[in-house]
C-alpha cells in the first residue's frame, strides 16, 4: 500500500498560529526533513518528492509537525504556499521539458537514479494534499516530443557513463523502448563506451536491433561502425569479457592483412545491421566462416530481414556464398538464401525446375524496400525460362507471384479452363493491374456465365475486373451475402459504377433498416440521401465507427435524435459531422460539459465551421475549459491577444494539428503561424523547438526558414521539413539552401545522409544533383520511385534520366524497327525505374518502344503525368502499331491506356467500342478532354451501348462523370429522377458550365423539392449542383444554411448570383465557404457585403449579443486603435458587422507592422 505522505497537512495548518519564534528553527527537524524542505523551497520539486517517499519509507514525522511549520516561517514560506506551488509544477510539467530536463541534470546520480525509477514506475503518492501519479506523469511528459526528448537525453547523457551498472543498464533501455529511438542521433551512438561488460553489450545491442526500423539511416550506420569496432577487437583486449567469451568469438589477432574480423558469430550478432558491411569486407570473409555462417539454422531468419540490403551487397554475399562450395541453384541454398535470393545473378545456368523453385522464394522480395524494379525484371526471366520449357496453360498454377509479370498479351492467350482451374491461386496474387483484372475476370466467367456468390469469392483479388452490370445483375440474395463476405474486404478497391450497383441491387432487395448494418464504409458511401430520406428510425449500433458522407450525417444525426439523446449520439465517431451550428447552441451548460471529451475527440472529423461553432460554445459556457486548439478558428483579434502563458497549450495543439483543414484561408493561416512564432520569440532555437512546432513547420515562412532556424535545430527541421507535402516555390528554395548550407558538397555526402532527406532531395540544385547521381544514381532511382506523383523539378528528373544512364551504361540504340536505325529505346525495367523521369524520352524515342515492351509498360506510361501532348501521340501510334486499328480495341486494352487516351482524336473515339460504363468511367477520370472529345465519347457510349439519356442508371451517370458536361439541355431533362436520385452526390462533384448546372438543378427539385425547402444534408448532396441556383432561388434560403454549401459551389457562383447574398447570409458562409470565394466574386460585393464576408473568413459571430458572459480577458492587450466597444462590458456584443470589418482592418495592419502576418 502506498503512504500517504504528508498527510498531516491540515493538521499542521492549524498549528500555524502557534508557531512561536525560536533562535534556531532547525531545532528538533531531523536534518533528513530539512533537506527535504529546502528541496521543496528551492523548487526541486521533484527531487524533494524523491527523498520524502524515501524518508518516510522508515521513518514517521508525527512528532515534527511544529518544527517543520517553524522552518517554513523562517525562510518567510507557509505551508498554503508550498502546497500552491507544488501543486502548480505537477499539474504544468508536461508543458516545460526544458524545466524538466534541468531539474533532473542537477540531481546527484543517486537521486537521478531513484528519481528515473519512479518516474518509468505505476505508483501513485500523495505529498503536500497534491497527489502524484508517476505513469500519468510519465505519460503526460512524453506526449510531446520535446518532452520524450528530454526524459531521454536526460538518461543519456547521465547513464551513459555509468552504463556498465545494472540500473543505468535497465534505464537506458527503458529509455530507448519509450523513444523508440526516435531522438538517437549519429554523434550520440559514437559516445557508447567501447569497453563494455559482455552482458551489457548484449542488452545494448538487442534493443539497437529491435528499433532498428526507427532508428535514421546514418543513426543505424553509426550504430554498425560502434558494434564493428568492439567485434573487430582482438580477444582478451575487452574488458569484462576475459579470452573465451561465452557465446561471441572476436576477432583473432591482427596480423597485418591476415583474416577478415567476419566470424560467422559475428554475422549472427549484427543481425539487421549486416546490410552495412562493405562489400569488399564481404568479400574477404573466411570460405568456411561463411559456410559455417550458412548452415546456421536462425540464418535464413537473419537474411529473411534484412530489408535494405542494396544489390551491391547482396551480390557481394552471393558471390562468397557460391565461393564457399554451395550451389546456388540447388534448391536447398535458395531457400536458405532469404532475401538474397532477390538479387539472383545467374538466371541462364538455371533450368525450369530450379528457376520455379526460385520464383516461389521470390515471393517474399515485395517486403524489399526498394529495387522494386529489379525484382519484376528477374521474374521476368525467371518466368520466360520456365516456359521455354513448358506452356504457359500448363503451368500457370505453378508459377507463384510471378503471374503478375505476364503480359496483357500472354494473359489474353490463356484458356478459360486454365484460369478456371488455376483462380484459387489467381485470387490471391497481389500486384495486378486493372487490365489485367478485366482479362482474367472475363477468362474466368466465360460467356454468359452470372455471378453467384461462390465465383465471387474466387475471384478474390480480381473483383474489380468484374464488369458494372454483371454486378448489377447478380442474384440479389447472393449479392447481399456477399456483400458481408468476399465484397466487404474488396470494396475499396472497386470503382464508384461497381460500388453503386452493388448499392442500389442490396437496397432494392433488403429492408431498409438492415442497410446500415449491411453495408461496410466503402459501400455505405454509394447510398444516396434520397434512399436515407425514407428512413424513419434506425439502430444507431449498426454504424458501429463507419465512415459517412456528410450528407448521410447531416441527416442521420438529425433522425437519431428523434429518440436519442445528444451523449448517446456524439459516441458514434462519424454522425458527429452532422452536429450542427444550431444543435449545438442549443445544449444547456450541463449537456455540453459531458460531451467535452467525446467532443475534443472528435476534433479530425469535424469542419471548420463545426470547430469555430464549438470555439463560441466554449466561449460561453465554459471559457476555462476551451482546447487550445480552438483559439485558432476565433477572430485574429482574440488570438493575437493570448498571453504568454497560453503559448505552450497552443503550441501543443498546433503540433499534431492539420492547419490547413482546421483553418483554410492562407492569410489566417499566416497570422496563426505568426502567433506561434510570436510564443517562440521569432526563433527555432534548438530540436526542441522544432518538436514542439511539429506539423506547423511546414507553413513557416521563407524569412523564418532563411535567417530564424539555428544550427542546432537544423538536422532536426529538416527531418520534420520531409513530412510536409504542400510547400511553397520560395520556401523550396530557402531549405534547399539550408541542406547547402548544414551539409556541404554532395561530393562528400555518404548515402546514408541522401537516404535520410527522402524527398527532400527533389530540392536540390542542378549542380548537386548531377553530383548526387554521379556518385549515388541507385539511391537517386529509389528516389524517383518514392515521389513518384508528387511535384519534383524538372532538373531533379534529369538527374534521375542520368543515374539510370550510370547504372545501366549509355542507353544504346537497340531497336532495328523502320526508322528507329540509331535511336534508343527505352526498356521496360527502364522506364519502371524511372518512373515520372520517364518524360525526358524523346516522343521519337517513344515510338520506337519494343511491341514487348510497350504491352508492358503501357500502364505505368498511360499513369505519368509529365507528357507532352506530341510524346502521347506517339505512344498512341504504338499502340495502333501493337494492337492494330482503333475499332479492334479490346474493353481492357482502352482503359490501360490511361492518359494516352487523350491524344485520341474525335474520329478515333468514334472508331473505339465503348458500350462498357467500366471503360468509360476509366476515360472520364482524365481532365484534359476537349469540348469537342467530351461529346464523341458520351455519343459513343450512348450509341455503342444501345442506350438512350432516359434509360442511364445511378451507375451510369457516376460513371460518366464529367462527359455530363457534354449534355444538351434536352438530354439533361431526359435523365430519370431515379437515376440522379441514386447518382446525386457523385453528379454533384462535377464542375460543368452554368448552363448544364441550371438544368441540372433541375432534376434536384424534382428529387428534393424546392430550394427553399432544402435542408443542409440536401444542400450538401446536391454539391455543385447548387451553383446553378438563380438569384432569387439563392435569396429564399435562410443564413444558416449557408454553411452546407459546397466550397467548391460557392466558388462556381456566377457572380450575378452570388451578389444576391444578404449580408446575413455572407455572415453565415463558415470559414471555408468564406475562404474559397474568388476575387472576381468578391469585386462584385459591396462594402457591407465585404464587411459580412470578412466576418465570416474571420470566425466572427454577426449575433455576438448571444454571448454576453464571454470575458475580456483578450481585451488588455489590445491596440488602441480597435474600437472602445469591443472591450465594453467585458464582451464583444453589439458590434455591428460594419464595425467589425473597420476593426479586423486595423488589427490586420496592425499584425503587418508587427511581422504577426508572417
Amino acid at each position: 500500500m502506498q503512504p500517504n505522505l504528508w498527510s498531516w497537512a491540515l493538521i499542521l495548518s492549524l498549528w500555524q498560529t502557534k508557531v512561536a519564534s525560536s533562535e534556531d528553527p532547525t531545532e528538533g527537524l531531523p536534518t533528513e526533513i530539512k533537506d527535504i524542505l529546502d528541496k521543496l523551497l528551492d523548487g526541486n520539486y521533484i527531487e524533494g518528492t524523491i527523498k520524502a517517499i524515501e524518508y518516510l519509507r522508515n521513518h514517521s514525522v508525527d512528532d515534527h509537525y511544529v518544527d517543520v511549520l517553524r522552518y517554513l516561517h523562517s525562510k518567510g514560506s507557509s505551508l498554503h504556499s508550498l502546497q500552491a506551488s507544488y501543486s502548480g509544477y505537477f499539474s504544468g510539467i508536461e508543458h516545460q521539458p526544458r524545466r524538466l530536463a534541468a531539474d533532473l541534470r542537477q540531481m546527484v546520480s543517486g537521486t537521478f537514479l531513484l528519481t528515473m525509477k519512479y518516474l518509468y514506475s505505476d505508483q501513485t503518492v500523495e505529498l503536500l494534499s497534491t497527489r502524484v501519479d508517476f505513469q500519468k506523469l510519465r505519460e503526460q511528459i512524453v506526449s510531446c516530443r520535446d518532452g520524450s526528448r528530454s526524459l531521454f537525453v536526460m538518461v543519456w547523457e547521465r547513464c551513459l557513463p555509468r552504463l556498465s551498472t545494472s540500473q543505468c543498464l535497465e534505464l537506458l533501455t527503458k529509455a530507448l523502448r519509450l523513444s523508440s529511438g526516435a531522438y538517437l542521433q549519429p554523434e550520440m551512438v559514437t559516445e557508447i563506451p567501447q569497453d563494455l561488460p559482455e552482458e551489457t553489450f548484449r542488452n545494448i545491442t538487442a534493443v539497437l536491433k529491435e528499433l532498428y526500423d526507427e532508428l535514421t539511416a546514418r543513426s543505424q550506420r553509426a550504430v554498425y561502425e560502434w558494434i564493428r569496432r568492439i567485434l573487430q577487437r582482438p580477444r582478451g583486449q575487452v574488458a569484462g569479457w576475459g579470452t573465451a567469451p561465452r557465446a561471441l568469438t572476436l576477432a583473432p589477432p591482427s596480423s597485418g592483412e591476415g583474416p577478415s574480423w567476419i566470424t560467422a558469430e559475428s554475422l549472427w550478432f549484427l543481425g539487421r545491421f549486416v546490410v552495412h558491411l562493405p562489400p569488399e569486407e564481404i568479400q574477404k570473409i573466411s570460405l568456411n566462416e561463411i559456410r559455417r555462417f550458412i548452415n546456421y539454422g536462425n540464418a535464413t531468419k537473419q537474411l529473411d530481414s534484412v530489408y535494405d540490403i542494396t544489390s551491391t551487397t547482396a551480390r557481394a554475399f552471393q558471390k562468397r556464398i557460391s565461393a564457399s562450395g554451395f550451389d546456388m541453384a540447388n534448391t536447398s541454398t535458395v531457400y536458405r538464401l532469404g532475401l538474397l535470393v532477390c538479387f539472383f545473378d545467374n538466371v541462364q545456368e538455371l533450368d525450369m525446375g530450379e528457376a520455379r523453385s526460385l520464383l516461389h522464394q521470390m515471393i517474399k522480395c515485395s517486403r524489399l524496400k526498394g529495387f522494386q524494379a529489379d525484382v519484376k525484371k528477374l521474374k521476368a526471366q525467371l518466368l520466360g525460362l520456365v516456359l521455354r520449357s513448358q506452356r504457359l496453360n500448363e503451368t500457370l498454377d505453378s508459377i507463384s507471384d510471378a503471374i503478375a509479370c505476364l503480359s496483357l498479351t500472354q494473359l489474353d492467350s490463356l484458356s478459360s479452363e486454365t484460369v478456371q482451374s488455376a483462380i484459387p491461386i489467381l485470387g490471391t496474387v497481389s500486384g495486378w493491374t486493372l487490365s489485367q483484372m478485366v482479362v482474367l475476370a472475363d477468362k474466368f466467367l466465360g460467356d454468359g456465365q452470372q455471378l453467384s456468390l461462390f465465383n465471387l469469392s474466387q475471384l478474390g483479388v480480381l473483383v474489380p475486373g468484374v464488369g458494372t452490370h454483371m454486378l448489377y445483375n447478380t442474384s440479389p440474395r447472393d449479392l447481399v451475402r456477399a456483400v458481408r463476405g468476399p465484397l466487404s474486404q474488396h470494396g475499396p478497391q472497386l470503382s464508384t459504377p461497381q460500388r453503386m450497383a452493388v448499392v442500389t441491387q442490396v437496397a432494392a432487395s433488403s429492408n431498409v433498416s438492415s442497410w446500415l448494418d449491411l453495408l461496410n464504409s466503402s459501400f455505405l458511401e454509394e447510398l444516396s440521401l434520397s434512399t436515407l430520406l425514407g428512413m424513419q428510425s434506425f439502430n444507431i449500433s449498426h454504424l458501429g465507427q463507419k465512415e459517412l458522407r456528410r450528407s448521410q450525417a447531416l441527416f442521420l444525426y438529425e433522425l437519431a435524435l428523434k429518440t436519442l439523446a445528444v451523449q448517446e449520439i456524439v459516441r458514434f465517431g462519424e454522425l458527429v459531422r452532422g452536429l450542427t451550428c444550431q444543435q449545438l447552441q442549443s445544449l444547456d451548460q450541463a449537456t455540453f460539459l459531458q460531451l467535452d471529451v467525446l467532443l475534443q475527440g472528435s476534433f479530425p472529423l469535424m469542419s471548420p465551421h463545426q470547430l469555430n461553432c464549438l470555439a463560441w460554445k466554449y466561449l460561453q459556457d465554459a471559457p476555462g475549459s476551451m482546447p487550445s486548439l480552438l483559439l485558432v478558428t476565433l477572430p485574429t483579434a482574440i488570438l493575437a491577444s493570448t498571453p504568454q502563458s497560453a503559448c505552450r497549450p497552443l503550441l501543443t495543439a498546433l503540433e499534431r494539428a492539420n492547419l490547413s483543414a482546421i483553418v483554410p484561408n492562407p492569410a489566417r493561416r499566416a497570422q496563426v503561424i505568426g502567433r506561434a512564432l510570436w510564443c517562440l520569440n521569432y526563433t527555432i532555437q534548438d530540436e526542441y523547438d522544432v518538436d514542439i512546432l511539429g506539423r506547423t513547420i511546414c507553413y513557416l515562412p521563407p524569412e523564418i526558414i532563411k535567417t530564424n532556424i539555428s544550427n542546432k535545430a537544423m538536422n532536426e527541421a529538416l527531418i520534420q521539413f520531409r513530412l510536409c507535402r504542400n510547400l511553397s516555390l520560395a520556401q523550396k528554395r530557402e531549405i534547399r539552401n539550408k541542406i547547402q548550407e548544414y551539409y556541404g558538397d554532395p561530393a562528400g555526402w555518404q548515402p546514408e545522409l541522401l537516404q535520410d532527406l527522402g524527398p527532400l532531395v527533389t530540392l536540390l540544385s542542378k549542380e548537386d544533383l548531377t553530383t548526387v547521381a554521379e556518385k549515388f544514381p541507385d539511391i537517386l532511382l529509389q528516389s524517383a520511385l518514392e515521389v513518384k506523383g508528387m511535384t519534383a523539378s524538372q532538373d531533379f528528373l534529369l538527374a534521375v534520366f542520368h543515374a539510370l544512364e550510370k547504372t545501366s551504361g549509355s542507353l544504346q540504340p537497340s531497336n532495328t524497327a523502320p526508322g528507329c536505325g540509331g535511336i534508343r529505346s527505352p526498356t521496360s525495367d527502364q522506364i519502371l525505374k524511372l518512373a515520372d523521369a520517364n518524360s525526358y524520352w524523346s516522343a521519337q524515342e517513344l515510338s520506337c518502344l519494343s511491341p514487348e515492351t510497350f504491352v508492358r509498360s503501357v500502364e505505368l506510361l498511360g499513369g505519368l503525368r509529365r507528357f507532352s501532348m506530341a510524346q502521347l501521340v506517339a505512344l498512341k501510334e504504338k499502340a495502333k502499331e501493337v494492337w492494330g486499328p482503333v475499332q479492334s480495341w479490346r474493353n481492357h486494352q482502352i482503359q490501360a491506356l490511361g492518359r494516352i487516351a487523350v491524344s485520341l482524336s474525335e474520329r478515333e473515339i468514334m472508331e473505339l467500342d465503348l458500350g462498357s460504363i467500366d471503360t468509360i468511367a476509366a476515360l472520364s477520370q482524365h481532365e484534359e478532354w476537349s469540348p469537342l472529345q467530351v461529346r464523341s465519347l458520351l455519343e459513343g457510349f450512348l450509341q455503342d451501348s444501345g442506350q438512350m439519356v432516359r434509360d442511364l442508371k445511378g451507375w451510369d451517370l457516376a460513371g460518366l462523370g464529367t462527359l455530363l458536361c457534354a449534355m444538351t439541355g434536352s438530354e439533361v431533362d431526359s435523365i430519370s429522377v431515379a437515376a440522379y436520385s441514386i447518382a446525386a452526390a457523385r453528379v454533384g462533384q462535377v464542375s460543368c458550365r452554368p448552363a448544364v448546372l441550371r438544368q441540372m438543378l433541375t432534376k434536384a427539385r424534382r428529387v428534393f423539392g424546392d430550394v427553399s425547402e432544402w435542408h443542409s444534408s440536401v444542400l450538401w448532396e446536391v454539391g455543385l449542383i447548387a451553383a446553378g441556383m438563380s438569384g432569387e432561388e439563392i435569396k429564399t434560403l435562410r443564413p444558416d444554411l449557408m454553411p452546407y454549401f459546397k466550397p467548391e459551389a460557392m466558388a462556381a457562383l456566377p457572380t450575378d448570383v452570388l451578389k444576391e447574398l444578404s449580408p446575413e447570409q455572407l455572415t453565415m458562409l463558415g470559414p471555408e465557404n468564406a475562404a474559397a470565394l474568388t476575387q472576381a466574386q468578391e469585386a462584385v460585393l459591396n462594402p457591407v457585403q465585404i464587411a459580412s464576408l470578412l466576418t465570416a473568413r474571420e470566425g466572427a459571430r454577426s449575433d455576438q449579443a448571444r454571448f454576453p458572459v464571454v470575458k475580456c480577458a483578450f481585451c488588455s492587450g489590445l491596440p488602441a486603435l480597435l474600437p472602445t466597444s469591443l472591450c465594453e462590458g467585458h464582451s464583444i456584443a453589439g458590434l455591428s458587422a460594419q464595425n467589425m470589418y473597420t476593426a479586423l482592418v486595423q488589427w490586420s495592419r496592425h499584425l503587418r507592422q508587427h511581422s504577426l502576418a508572417d
